[in-house]
């Protein structure tokens, strides 16, 4: 009998805790798109990203490619519903001139990339090949013009070539350069990183220095205006968002950046490996990206106060996880593995974007091939994708849907004396009717039970695919290139007006209702 009534309240206790996670959706409160530029990438003239990455040249005969592009690239990210690719940096955005990178490619001069690595470049991958890329991408540019180094006259010319359609000087270059049609680019970075590599300016004069340069860009983009991205703060620098929204005008700005990477430190050796790592680094970098969420916060309330009609998109152009290049690569490529950390990474971020749409309508990870957290990693005449690459394309369900608002109350997942929620989560309604939620477990040793409330739905079925390894370090590789792969998920049961969910160790789940 002792051992009965002993039996009934740890039976009791596993329930209590099992029933900790609770996700309910509001669906009567979805009014908020989920913009698909969310979902944009980024790719930078940066150790193996261009050359070697996207773009092999025309004369490659053992590489699949059209124009120097490889083909197998544009057919993954063309999967993933990639909406929009950021070039040409960075830190290089601020030291590139952008005619050394326009007419005969014999004629082109070179350039050193003193930011990465100091190689030599020879310009064969310039504006004419990566505007025409993005059309065989079937995703919008967005350019990031040169305020470091360049002038408006320089920015202002290139918004003109590429745009202008009727007789002025750069549109009649553009067609002596072989293309008859303007691109017509909406999308405009006005410098990069002006507090560090862009210029280390202070935030009073980047703020004047961006209200000349928008001035004299062009605003028309046909019967659109261009889209012109402020260069804004890393991170916790509150101070310079609050300046640049208390001095330019809001109708001089309609996007305004902020970065932020989860990266344990800026000096040599202390980033880590990107594949071996203990259960305490795995914890720090989950903290860091979820550091993303109170940012986020943050810069908004302080837009708030100049713009509470939130005309002014916050755009995260840089996000990701940084950590030491792979043994026996250039320090200054930034090569890196890719494991199911960093697919929880992505999952748990996205899921903050989603729930700030109403702020948040564009993002681009860093970087899309071969650096930092890459969807894509080549090597000769082979390509792998990797766990964040399946993330995104799981998620791309999220793209131009209804954010549903949910409340969660997560179980904790702890290391030591620290703890953060085991749960993420985010839901939506896409135009078909159909609802998604995303779920991640980022307790690399327990399965979460979550029991989802679905407040306001009435759903005949549940399907879902699930991301998921036994070890957090797991990765792909060129030998193995499935190792980490999505699957269908059993674990989300039915029950009148509520979903349980299991959900395995370590794990990005998506749900289809």
């Amino acid at each position: 009998m002792k051992k009965q009534l002993l039996t009934i309240p740890l039976a009791c206790l596993s329930l209590l805790s099992a029933a900790q996670n609770k996700v309910t959706i509001n669906a009567g409160d979805g009014k908020t798109i989920i913009n698909k530029h969310i979902y944009g990438h980024f790719a930078e003239h940066l150790g193996r990203c261009i050359y070697d990455g996207f773009y092999v040249g025309e004369n490659n005969k053992t590489i699949p490619n059209k124009n120097g592009v490889r083909l197998d690239v544009v057919d993954a990210l063309k999967k993933m519903k990639i909406p929009n690719l950021r070039w040409p940096g960075g830190c290089f955005a601020d030291t590139y001139h952008w005619k050394d990178g326009i007419g005969p490619k014999a004629k082109r001069p070179s350039i050193v990339n003193t930011w990465w690595g100091g190689v030599t470049e020879n310009n064969s991958f310039g504006t004419h090949d990566f505007l025409n890329m993005c059309e065989l991408l079937g995703t919008e540019p967005y350019l990031a013009g040169n305020v470091g180094s360049g002038t408006v006259q320089d920015l202002t010319e290139w918004v003109q070539y590429v745009n202008f359609e009727k007789n002025s000087p750069m549109s009649n270059l553009r067609q002596q350069n072989g293309r008859a049609t303007p691109w017509n680019v909406k999308y405009w970075g006005v410098g990069n990183e002006a507090w560090g590599c862009g210029g280390n300016m202070k935030p009073e004069y980047y703020a004047n220095i961006y209200r000349q340069y928008s001035t004299f860009m062009n605003p028309q983009v046909g019967k659109e205006k261009i889209f012109r991205i402020a260069s804004g703060a890393s991170s916790d620098d509150f101070n310079w968002t609050e300046t640049l929204m208390k001095n330019i005008p809001v109708n001089m700005v309609e996007g305004l950046a902020m970065h932020h990477y989860s990266t344990f430190g800026w000096d040599p050796g202390v980033k880590g490996s990107a594949t071996d790592f203990t259960e305490a680094q795995y914890f720090r970098t989950m903290q860091q990206a979820l550091k993303m969420d109170e940012y986020i916060q943050k810069h908004s309330a302080i837009m708030d106060k100049y713009d509470p009609q939130k005309k002014v998109a916050l755009v995260v152009d840089e996000w990701g996880a940084w950590y030491e290049v792979e043994k026996g690569t250039n320090p200054g490529f930034l090569y890196q593995q890719n494991t199911m950390r960093d697919a929880i990474l992505a999952g748990a971020t996205l899921n903050i974007f989603h729930n700030h749409a109403d702020r948040v309508r564009m993002a681009n990870l860093a970087q899309a091939i071969n650096v930092l957290q890459a969807v894509i990693l080549t090597k000769g005449t082979q390509l792998i994708l990797t766990p964040t690459y399946h993330v995104l394309e799981m998620y791309n369900v999220h793209q131009d849907a209804t954010l549903l608002p949910i409340d969660i109350k997560s179980d904790d997942y702890e290391v030591g004396k620290d703890k953060l929620p085991a749960v993420s989560a985010s839901a939506s309604r896409d135009k078909a009717g159909k609802v998604h939620i995303s779920l991640v477990n980022l307790n690399p040793n327990k399965p979460q039970e979550v029991t989802v409330n679905l407040k306001g739905l009435t759903a005949k079925a549940v399907t879902g695919r699930v991301l998921t390894s036994a070890k957090v370090q797991d990765h792909n590789t060129f030998d193995s290139p499935a190792n980490v792969k999505p699957a269908v998920f059993n674990g989300a049961k039915l029950n009148g007006d509520d979903l349980t969910v299991t959900l395995p160790p370590i794990a990005v789940v998506v749900l289809e209702m």
